[in-house]
This record gives C-alpha cells, sequence and structure tokens, in this order.
C-alpha cells in the first residue's frame, strides 16, 4: 500500500462547553472530553484507513488543565503511526476562553484504533510515509513506532 502523510489524517473537532457536561464547579467532566477525543480520533483513523475503525488502547491520557463551561473545546488528531491493521492517532485538546480569547492545551492522548474489514476482521492500513515534513512529525513517528513495538513485544511473550 502506498505510505499517506500524517497530516492527510488531521481531524479537528470543536464545541462550546454547555453546563450540562460539567460539574457544580463548572469543570467539565473529563468523560465528556475523552468522548470527543475518541470521535475526533476516529475520524483520524478513518480517514487513514478509509474504512471502519474501532478504539483498541488509550495511552498517556493527561489532563493538564481544567476547561470550564463556556469555553470552546477544539480536539485535534492525526495518525502518527501506522502498523499492519492498528493506527496511533495523536489527539490534542485545546480550550479557549471566548472572552478572553487565551488558548491553553487541556490534555493529550495516544489512541490507538484498528481497521475492520466489511466482516468486522482487522484489515490492512496504509503505512505513514518516513521520514515525515518536519522534525516535530518525525518524533511523533518515532515515538509511535516504538510503542507499536513495545506492545508487539509484550503480545509475544504472553503467548509463549
Amino acid at each position: 500500500m502506498k505510505p499517506k502523510k500524517q497530516l492527510e489524517s488531521l481531524s479537528v473537532l470543536a464545541q462550546m462547553v454547555l453546563p450540562y457536561q460539567a460539574n457544580p464547579a463548572g469543570n467539565v467532566h473529563g468523560g465528556e472530553i475523552m468522548k470527543m477525543m475518541d470521535s475526533t480520533a476516529g475520524v483520524a483513523a478513518q480517514k487513514h484507513s478509509r474504512s471502519n475503525v474501532v478504539t483498541a488502547r488509550v495511552e498517556e491520557l493527561c489532563f493538564k488543565k481544567p476547561v470550564l463551561v463556556g469555553e470552546l473545546v477544539t480536539c485535534k488528531a492525526q495518525v502518527i503511526y501506522a502498523g499492519h491493521s492498528s493506527m496511533e492517532v495523536f489527539v490534542t485538546v485545546e480550550s479557549e476562553n471566548l472572552h478572553t480569547g487565551r488558548h491553553q492545551i487541556a490534555l493529550t492522548a495516544f489512541f490507538t484504533m484498528v481497521a475492520l474489514d466489511e466482516n468486522s476482521h482487522p484489515r490492512e492500513v496504509s503505512p505513514i510515509e518516513f521520514p515525515c515534513d518536519n522534525i516535530y512529525e518525525q518524533k511523533l513517528y518515532l515515538e509511535g513506532q516504538k510503542r507499536y513495538l513495545a506492545r508487539r513485544k509484550g503480545h509475544s511473550k504472553k503467548e509463549n
């Protein structure tokens, strides 16, 4: 299969946070944001694989700053590494105070998505083009490859 660039899968989802998504203190529930992240990661993986996908793993979910009611939340996701049927998707969540214009990174995570064929079995996906377009993408690719290989090594130990 022909390699694809990371940016070909870039997906963005934005929405204003409403009171029903928060606790009484006005902080948005983490699960609400995780759902947005999963949806955005799924779109990025579908753009890359051109097939249905499922979430297999979430790693390094890191809550950096609280998100408050009334803020605009923007999730950005792109496939940074692809194995045989799995794709690692890096997701960032930025919150923006619409009154002050202040932006901050609120969360980041790595999602592993698996491409499925019409019978819901894993199917092959295109690799990510390497070397990448810039140093940042190259770093993401190499870190994703390292995690992918470590997971594969862990699976083979369990089988023995």
